[in-house]
């Protein structure tokens, strides 16, 4: 491992300084680093109890990294824990860590290694150095050695395919614990007891108990002082069960989710399949998972981890009792007391206030009944004002008309009301109509780029906005995003329905609808800019923007629209729900042309469905035919693709007869096409083939040569699979070359597959070159990251060698075919199985 520096460590330290919950973590990882009584480590503590001693001095920065870094030196795992702690503070750079790995041979088959010469002599050889620098990560069978002599076979475990970043460094999706937490011993103590207990299945607790008390912080401050405890991760979502925009978070959408953190790249669209997939996925991990504001037992049941090593956190403002047949634990939070409730306002305004005002205070706290969302908000005002007495802000609230429990209606709701309301008197212009602009916007977590779109501002006015609002509490700071880099926020659910409730008291319905449309517009644009990088051969359509933004895209390569498409997917379905939802209708359909490279790459079936039923029924209703044929034909193909033939069948006979109306040869062919894949998936080879036939036609007449190839592509594999492998390979082979000849390596790795498949079936000298032309489409998907298309050539290449009698070859194909299956496809990994099965039955005796 590359070593860690005094200088890095430094800059990460100062960084960290201002992060509470990057000190936090920093904290883990010392306490972890000095646990052995080892020699040196006694340097180490004396630094960390002198940092914080010194209230993180900045003078005591440059000794803290130089004995982390002496520490480093004799500690591996300190060393480790130390560069993984300092790449999380870099979301690039932590991304780009991970993917910096080392393959284990060329990943293709079998290893083989080949012999090597020493040199001319036997003291002749130069010195050798062996070294994986940055960081890097090894997968697979390794041999440090200065010369190999002979041959070395590896016979080892079919290994999982090479893992995404969120399986380099482990996932830490926890949000920052509470920099000010009070009290809640006696909660902690029973939790604590609660995660020590043995048990044959996850530990599970339901923290329950009105809007605002501090469920989530409480959760927070628990799992994180539990973090050495579940090295493969703490995975976090918030199920939205009391949300004030959209629905409750399905557990779908969540499973999705968590597999995706662990390296699962594409998830079953059955739900029973998504489900038993997660439970076999954490069966043997260590994990702790919190699921905030849960609605239901049954929205949490599906989402609990197959392994017993783990703990579940679950907070809501129900009881949840339906849990207790899972073996759940109830812990009941209710308000603060007086004294803690004063301690917590001593802690956020200053403890010499406080102390020289101590009636007053106590009168604030009771206003805020003891709700810690309300002390919290009251005390980020009054911290903004040092002068004020305590007294003012008393009357301030008495003035509302808020006195004690009894005026708690909808849970807190109107006590927070009435300290929200005093803190919105204290915003400047700017800031009151930016927190108004921002409760109405159609997404859960903010950043600059939709802030400056909902407030019509520039980036760096929105980012200091949010951190203004931050500042006095009325938004909640996620800490940076994981893709992109900046940093995120979000309401807290009372605090969004306060400032939407301020929008529409004092903003005009126009006003409001257009920060709205802002938003969706980005959304809109930001995913054009996306399929334009990583679909430049799927035409785009026109796109109808009523606020055009100007900022670019937080992208600049294919790798980075991917990757923004994926974190974004669920905020993109809520902009083309809300564009919907307001009669926006070609926005509605344009936004789901845009996602089509997420459809097709990463295939989340479930919403590429829904996102064409809601497109195709806003294209017709904006009267335009060529969006309505191509949320058909687009949609057509997901539904193909989720197994539901006849569907898709229908959809495409209707882009057809629409084409043919509007005289559109083009997206006839295309809908021709479409008929022909569902055919041919739903193993109708005659029909499949006629309907492949019309739509070469088509394409030849118009000259649409990539589409051309494509058909071309689809007749060759349905003679491929009626075994006329002759007629394939001539097919195969053009398609081949015209795909070449319009840059598209995706698919022209599919043909070069199919040709292997093709060639092997046509001689024994046609399955030596079958076997070179797999490996190629092998390299080109690993190139692509197709993680599906890579297990389907393995499997070509076993079924190859299988046909030949190479029994051991076919099996190590088999079972790196299987590896690469298991996390994407629970059908195709079965099917791996049983062809292992098959191979190993008559060799038994």
């Amino acid at each position: 491992m590359e070593p860690v520096t005094a200088t890095e460590l430094g800059e990460a330290l100062e960084a960290a300084r201002a992060r509470p919950e990057r000190w936090r973590a920093l904290a883990d990882v010392v306490h972890a680093g000095t646990r052995r009584d080892e020699p040196g480590e006694e340097e180490l503590r004396r630094a960390w109890e002198a940092m914080e001693a010194s209230g993180r001095d900045p003078a005591g920065i440059g000794p803290m990294a130089e004995a982390l870094a002496r520490g480093a030196v004799r500690n591996d795992s300190l060393a480790g824990d130390l560069r993984r702690w300092i790449a999380a503070g870099n979301p690039v750079r932590a991304r780009d860590a991970a993917r910096r790995t080392v393959p284990s041979g060329d990943g293709r088959g079998p290893t083989r290694g080949g012999s090597g010469s020493p040199g001319s002599g036997a003291d002749a050889a130069p010195p050798t150095h062996n070294a994986v620098g940055g960081g890097a990560v090894v997968n697979g069978s390794v041999i440090q050695a200065r010369g190999i002599h002979g041959d070395v076979h590896f016979h080892a475990a079919p290994a999982l395919p090479a893992p995404a970043a969120a399986d380099t460094l482990a996932v830490r999706q926890l949000p920052p614990a509470p920099a000010h937490f009070i009290s809640r011993e006696e909660e902690l103590a029973a939790l604590r007891d609660l995660a020590r207990q043995a048990s044959d299945s996850p530990v599970i607790a339901v923290i329950s108990g009105p809007a605002g008390v501090g469920k989530t912080a409480l959760a927070s401050r628990w799992l994180h002082e539990l973090s050495g405890e579940f090295p493969d991760g703490q995975l976090y979502a918030d199920l939205r069960g009391h949300t004030t925009t959209g629905d409750p978070a399905a557990p779908a959408e969540v499973l999705g989710q968590f597999l995706r953190a662990l390296g699962v790249d594409r998830t079953p669209l059955d739900f029973a399949e998504l489900a038993a997939l997660w439970r076999s996925r954490t069966s043997a991990l260590r994990i702790a998972v919190m699921l905030d504001n849960a609605l239901s037992a049954a929205q949490v049941r599906p989402l609990l981890p197959g392994g017993t090593d783990s703990l579940v956190a679950v907070t809501s403002r129900r009881r949840l009792t339906g849990l207790g047949i899972d073996g759940a634990a109830f812990q009941p939070l209710g308000m603060l007391a007086s004294g803690d409730a004063v301690e917590l306002l001593s802690r956020r305004i200053g403890a010499g206030r406080v102390r020289r005002e101590p009636e007053a205070a106590r009168r604030v706290v009771s206003l805020c009944a003891g709700l810690p969302l309300a002390v919290c908000v009251v005390a980020a005002r009054m911290a903004v004002r040092p002068r004020q007495p305590i007294a003012a802000m008393a009357g301030t609230l008495g003035r509302e008309g808020v006195g004690g429990l009894e005026a708690l209606s909808v849970e807190g709701e109107h006590v927070v009301r009435a300290a929200l309301d005093a803190s919105y008197q204290d915003l400047s212009p700017e800031q009151a109509r930016g927190y108004r602009r921002l409760g109405v916007a159609p997404v859960a977590v903010l950043n600059a780029s939709t802030a400056a779109a909902a407030c019509a501002i520039d980036p760096v006015r929105a980012d200091r906005l949010l951190d203004g609002l931050a500042e006095v509490n009325l938004l909640e700071d996620l800490g940076p995003d994981g893709v992109s880099g900046p940093d995120r926020y979000r309401f807290h659910d009372l605090v969004r329905m306060h400032a939407s409730g301020l929008a529409a008291r004092t903003d005009g319905a126009t006003e409001r609808q257009e920060a709205v449309r802002r938003v969706v517009d980005l959304y809109l644009f930001t995913a054009t800019e996306a399929e334009a990088l990583l679909s430049p051969s799927h035409r785009t359509l026109a796109r109808d923007y009523a606020f055009e933004p100007g900022q670019p895209p937080p992208f600049d390569d294919a790798t980075g629209a991917l990757e923004w498409l994926d974190a974004e997917r669920f905020h993109l379905m809520a902009a083309l729900r809300t564009a919907a939802e307001h009669g926006w209708h070609a926005t509605a359909w344009q936004l789901a042309d845009a996602m089509w490279p997420l459809f097709l790459r990463l295939r989340p079936y479930d919403l590429w469905i829904e996102a064409h039923e809601i497109g195709r029924a806003a294209a017709r209703r904006d009267g335009d035919r060529e969006g309505e044929s191509r949320m058909l034909t687009s949609g057509g193909t997901g539904l193909r693709n989720a197994g539901r033939h006849d569907d898709a069948i229908t959809w495409f006979t209707l882009a057809r007869d629409a084409a043919r109306r509007d005289g559109d040869p083009k997206a006839e062919a295309q809908a021709l096409h479409g008929l022909g894949q569902s055919h041919r998936l739903a193993g109708r080879l005659s029909a499949a083939t006629d309907f492949f036939r019309r739509a070469l036609e088509l394409r030849e007449h118009i000259g649409h040569v990539r589409g051309a190839a494509l058909t071309r592509l689809c007749l060759g594999e349905v003679a491929l699979v009626d075994r006329r492998p002759e007629e394939a390979t001539a097919l195969l082979a053009s398609a081949r070359d015209e795909l070449l000849g319009v840059d598209d390596p995706y698919d022209a790795a599919r043909a070069l597959a199919l040709l292997g498949r093709a060639r092997a079936g046509t001689s024994a000298a046609g399955r030596t070159a079958a076997e070179q032309e797999l490996r190629r489409a092998l390299g080109e998907f690993e190139e692509t990251g197709s993680v599906h298309w890579q297990a389907k050539v393995l499997e070509m290449l076993g079924d190859t060698a299988a046909e030949s009698g190479d029994v051991p070859a076919a099996r190590d194909w088999y079972e790196q075919s299987l590896a690469r299956y298991t996390p994407v496809s629970e059908t195709d990994a079965r099917r791996l199985v049983d062809c292992l099965r098959r191979l190993d039955g008559p060799h038994e005796e």
